[in-house]
């Protein structure tokens, strides 16, 4: 005949029997490729992302505000590439000074 057993020796999730079963997460291990790669899909807004996303609506304002004013084409053209240029450096000069630190 089966003897009865107590409650804590049911008990599979003792923490004492789950150290004799499993080793505690070392703090020190790297986290495996796939976490890494989540972790970098919510980073922060970069210069880069933050250029691009000022680039459209900046482009759409010098050509309404062109409009608006009769401004001449070779006018308006020079202000898409300047707004460009601007937020061409304004992203490069970010991320050099990312690297250097």
């Amino acid at each position: 005949m089966p003897t009865a057993r107590s409650e804590s020796d049911l008990r599979s999730l003792d923490r004492a029997r789950m150290y004799s079963i499993f080793r505690p997460l070392d703090t020190e291990e790297r986290l495996p490729r796939e976490q890494v790669m989540a972790a970098k899909r919510f980073r922060s807004v970069g210069r880069w992302e933050l250029a691009g996303a000022v680039w459209l609506p900046s482009l759409v304002a010098i050509m309404v505000l062109g409009q608006w004013v009769h401004a001449p084409a070779p006018m308006a053209l020079a202000g898409v590439g300047l707004t460009f240029l601007a937020l061409l450096a304004f992203a490069l000069v970010g991320d050099r000074h990312l690297r250097l630190k």
